[in-house]
């Protein structure tokens, strides 16, 4: 009978595809993670990984499980952390995942009333890109996060709740020479353009506004997810920040950065939802933080 045990093994081996360092990360002796897999494959009747160029790779039968696997394992850590929480009456921290526009935008209010309901309970917010923030979710290292989802995949053990959306422009400082004048994305351009970083549909994308083949994506003046580190190098220099309208406000509200009238700019917004685990409950610091950023709407 097939035990969560081996469903870690094969989750496992599908990240690291390789037998050493999967049964490193399970600690196991490479043997016996071997004898693992070879058991699973035998009761279920399934060949789920085969060799190919000296790579491991999952078969169509493996990814099948695979994908069934990573439910139940994230299903049952649920259930032990809610043991937990329900023995404990409450959680004594919370960690939590923002994107950067969020993290310039929401999340200072939202931690303000956290510390003021739960001042016991340690926070931490981890800053990064959606998918590194996913990949925390998966692992269990973060609660829920809140970002960009335009490039989520939606998946049976993901609750996604849309947010807002944040439209996005150029920026620059107020005597940039572009500043007051209509002009073409490929002006800008010639300026260097300062973005968080960005997923290759979109770099892509900008590569047809230049004209450029889209096979060799254009690189930017500058990559950081720092949001307030891009509008800082844009008031100081004629680097043009891409950014939101509501992370761009209080500069813009102070004259400090102007919206540039590119012409030829499409219509682009970022998509902020809450997504947390399915299958997971959410401890009550957990879900109050939730329902903070749920307050935006």
């Amino acid at each position: 009978m097939t035990n969560l045990h081996q469903l870690e093994h094969l989750l496992a081996l599908d990240e690291a595809r390789h037998f050493a360092k999967a049964a490193q990360k399970v600690h196991l002796s490479q043997p016996a993670f071997s004898r693992s897999i070879q058991a699973l494959e035998k009761q279920t009747g399934l060949v789920l990984f085969e060799r190919k160029g000296g790579e491991i790779r999952p078969t169509p039968a493996g990814q099948f499980l695979i994908q069934r696997a990573r439910i139940l394992v994230l299903e049952a850590k649920s259930l032990k952390r809610d043991i937990g929480l329900y023995q404990q009456g409450e959680v004594g921290e919370l960690v939590f995942g923002v994107g950067p526009f969020p993290a310039v935008t929401l999340a200072g209010k939202a931690i303000e009333k956290i510390r003021l309901e739960f001042p016991k309970v340690s926070v931490r917010a981890e800053i990064d890109n959606p998918a590194n923030l996913l990949a925390l979710l998966l692992k269990e290292e973060i609660d829920f996060f809140v970002a960009d989802t335009g490039e989520l995949k939606a998946a049976p053990y993901l609750n996604i709740q849309p947010l807002m959306r944040q439209y996005g422009h150029l920026y620059a400082h107020a005597k940039h020479p572009l500043a007051g004048k209509a002009h073409r994305f490929e002006e800008a351009w010639e300026y260097g353009i300062a973005s968080v970083k960005l997923p290759d549909m979109l770099k892509a994308g900008l590569a047809q506004l230049l004209g450029q083949n889209s096979r060799n994506l254009p690189q930017l003046a500058l990559e950081c997810d720092d949001v307030n580190l891009l509008h800082q190098v844009a008031l100081s220099t004629n680097t043009i920040a891409a950014s939101t309208e509501l992370a761009a406000k209080p500069l813009l509200d102070n004259g400090s950065l102007v919206k540039l009238n590119t012409v030829d700019f499409p219509a682009l917004y970022s998509s902020i939802a809450i997504v947390n685990l399915s299958s997971r409950s959410p401890s009550p610091a957990a879900s109050y933080a939730i329902e903070q950023f749920r307050q935006f709407v």
